[in-house]
């Protein structure tokens, strides 16, 4: 079986299309602050612009959280699982990691919120 110029294009444009799609779907907006909740309340809107460390006191003790040019993330929790601190760098408007025991959220802010599958 052999492919003629045409199929070779076609494919390319079929491959081409398929990546640009993907990128457009998954690209988000960067994230231009980052909002700290404590209990429920807002504690913390911070610029995403300097490289800086916040404590934030919870139920279980001190959540600290380091925020860099563009990106923000939990660096310590004394909650039991360590799930918020294993959630990463986070960059992306909509991003967000909760310290459910801690009772300590952080949340990224952009522009406009990326479309989030968990809220329906």
């Amino acid at each position: 079986m052999l492919l003629r110029a045409g199929d070779v294009g076609v494919l390319l444009a079929g491959a081409g299309l398929v990546a640009a799609l993907t990128a457009w779907a998954w690209s988000g907006d960067r994230g231009d602050s980052v909002v700290i909740r404590a209990a429920g309340r807002i504690v913390k809107n911070l610029p995403l612009t300097h490289a800086q460390t916040v404590s934030v006191d919870g139920p279980l003790g001190t959540t600290r959280i380091a925020i860099e040019p563009g990106r923000a993330r939990v660096v310590a929790d004394p909650s039991p699982r360590q799930l918020c601190v294993k959630q990463g760098w986070l960059t992306q408007s909509g991003q967000a990691a909760l310290c459910l025991p801690n009772q300590i959220s952080l949340e990224i802010r952009g522009r406009k919120a990326a479309y989030d599958t968990l809220g329906y």
